[in-house]
């Protein structure tokens, strides 16, 4: 029988946190974090991590496990959240990372396929001599597929679809794809059904609030401790755009508005992504987050 996993998922702003925590409260349950920022350490107000608090409150997985000089995969994240998932009674994902739940859902037939530093080496020399337009055009001619999806900058994704190509000659666009009922995890995955208009208010509200909590000197003291904005973590949504007003080639509200149009834009693509997953149950947001508890209990205890 395959192990039960709660997930509370869905996209920024959109009230994971105030139904997870009771949840986990009434379930005796444990929450593992399924977002790729909050993994991060030392980087509190921009993740919207949740607070000593809420982590006294119920215990808390997979939160301050990563430098925020060092990268940090999925395989990585499913490598760790695996055996926790396995071995917690009462496990609930609560999180808007889709592919951390697509990593944990199913194996990626394409992970499979080995490595070969020689490919990737080649490749990486002719995105350095002729730049990262050659590589992806390498791509075009052997998956036209994946080359469209993928965009020239994304070079290590590029390179390893190409990797995959050569070592199994076929393109990745073509590899099976297993379904996630092929998973080891029976997933009872939930959400809220936002209105737009309202996901985006409160996508705003959430900056503001990051802005009067002290983003600002989070990235200072970031800095302070050798922290740059060519390291991973600093490419998350609330960092790098105000690098700019640090360095005075941008106000701070410019740099503000920048971070609330790209926030709004990043919980439309969350959206459009959990839209797809048909094993989701979209929850009433006009109810309250308590109101759903039983409910959900109920799924999980009469499976």
């Amino acid at each position: 029988m395959k192990k039960k996993v709660i997930g509370i998922v869905g996209p920024t702003a959109s009230g994971k946190t105030a139904l997870s925590l009771p949840l986990a409260k009434k379930l005796q349950g444990e929450i593992l974090c399924m977002d790729s920022m909050q993994v991060y350490k030392h980087m509190d107000i921009g993740t919207a991590k949740p607070t000593p608090e809420e982590q006294a409150a119920v215990p808390h997985h997979l939160i301050d496990i990563v430098s925020p000089i060092d990268s940090f995969t999925v395989s990585q994240y499913t490598a760790l959240a695996k055996p926790l998932l396995d071995a917690l009674p009462v496990p609930i994902l609560v999180g808007g990372t889709g592919l951390y739940l697509q990593g944990l859902s199913q194996d990626m037939a394409f992970g499979q396929v080995g490595s070969d530093e020689n490919i990737r080496a080649k490749y990486h020399l002719m995105a350095e001599t002729e730049g990262n337009g050659a590589v992806h055009r390498c791509l075009e001619k052997v998956d036209a597929v994946t080359a469209k999806r993928l965009h020239e900058n994304d070079l290590r994704r590029v390179i390893r679809a190409l990797e995959v190509y050569e070592l199994t000659g076929t393109p990745l666009s073509c590899q099976p794809q297993p379904s996630p009922d092929d998973g080891p995890y029976r997933f009872f995955l939930y959400a809220f059904d936002i209105p737009r208009e309202v996901m985006y208010a409160r996508c705003d509200e959430r900056v503001d609030e990051m802005m009067k909590m002290g983003l600002v000197d989070e990235i200072r003291q970031l800095q302070k401790m050798g922290v740059t904005q060519d390291h991973p973590a600093m490419q998350g949504l609330g960092y790098k755009e105000l690098f700019p007003a640090l360095d005075g080639r941008a106000t701070f509200a410019e740099a503000v508005s920048l971070i609330k149009l790209r926030t709004r834009h990043f919980a439309k693509r969350q959206m459009t992504w959990f839209r797809r997953d048909q094993r989701i149950v979209w929850l009433d947001w006009h109810i309250a987050p308590e109101k759903h508890i039983d409910r959900i209990i109920c799924d999980y205890l009469e499976e």
